[in-house]
């Protein structure tokens, strides 16, 4: 296929990436058809894939406008993806325009696009980095000249922890991670769960296989255990439709995201029919 212009030149548009199959998923136009296959085959799969995705989405959303309530002002968005609808900088400045926030994603169209639609806005900067490496991603002179360490931040791990293999030690990871936060600050995690739906999630194991995508749901008791001494906000770790709906809306001006109603002009939330895809939660370092 010929190359967008949009497309860094280091970017292989023959192979799927998770941060352009998950844009797809959501409707987004900054994939290949390679992506769009990959999505396809997911919803063949799983059928409500994209309700669940759109779920954790909103999540997202919710827990930024909740921790900006709360007066965090700065924002890490590790492994954050391609920039869609109600983004992380959107919804924390619209409730604090003083709201600092650094995206930092491996997928060089995302940090493209990102940059792209953050030109004017001297609060938010995208980066390349990679939770793999942790340490270099906190250490990085241009995040940390960005937010201050040293003071109260959230990091957002939405949706990424499932992309990492055995070998990637996610464990580890979150840890360097966790262990960087002051006092003050929150940690956001969601990931796919093998413990409601096992069957799903091997099926999806198997689709993300076909392009050599590292797709693993987790167990409920290995991703709690990322949160390690931090003190979990209610309502814990729950399916992220469950987290704090907000029938209302308000949390992003998007419209109602709370029960299992069509949302979004048809798309029908996660109703968690027979269990959860995808768990979520908010640790506080005290």
């Amino acid at each position: 296929m010929q190359r967008p212009d949009w497309a860094p030149d280091d970017v292989d548009i023959d192979a799927a990436s998770p941060a352009r199959v998950y844009d797809a998923l959501l409707g987004g136009s900054h994939n290949f058809e390679v992506d769009r296959q990959a999505a396809r085959w997911g919803v063949e799969a799983v059928p409500d894939l994209p309700a669940a995705i759109l779920a954790n989405r909103r999540f997202l959303r919710r827990t930024v406008a909740h921790l900006a309530d709360q007066g965090i002002t700065q924002f890490i968005d590790l492994g954050a993806g391609i920039p869609t609808m109600g983004n992380t900088h959107e919804v924390a400045q619209s409730r604090n325009p003083a709201c600092r926030v650094a995206y930092v994603d491996v997928d060089a169209v995302a940090v493209a696009h990102a940059t792209s639609i953050l030109a004017g806005n001297d609060r938010a900067i995208a980066l390349r980095g990679d939770l793999r490496d942790a340490r270099a991603v906190l250490s990085d002179p241009a995040l940390t000249s960005f937010i201050d360490l040293t003071r109260p931040v959230a990091v957002l791990l939405v949706a990424v922890v499932h992309l990492f293999t055995d070998e990637d030690d996610a464990p580890s990871a979150v840890a360097t991670v966790r262990q960087a936060l002051a006092p003050g600050s929150h940690l956001v995690i969601t990931s796919l769960t093998s413990s409601d739906r096992p069957e799903d999630s091997t099926r999806l194991t198997g689709v993300a296989a076909r392009d050599r995508v590292s797709l693993i749901p987790r167990p409920r008791a290995w991703i709690e255990a990322l949160f390690g001494d931090l003190t979990l906000l209610a309502p814990g770790l729950v399916p992220v439709a469950d987290w704090r709906p907000d029938p209302t809306g308000d949390a992003d001006g998007t419209g109602p995201d709370g029960g299992t109603g069509p949302q979004d002009g048809g798309a029908p939330q996660d109703p968690g029919a027979g269990g959860a895809l995808i768990l979520g939660a908010v640790g506080r370092r005290d």
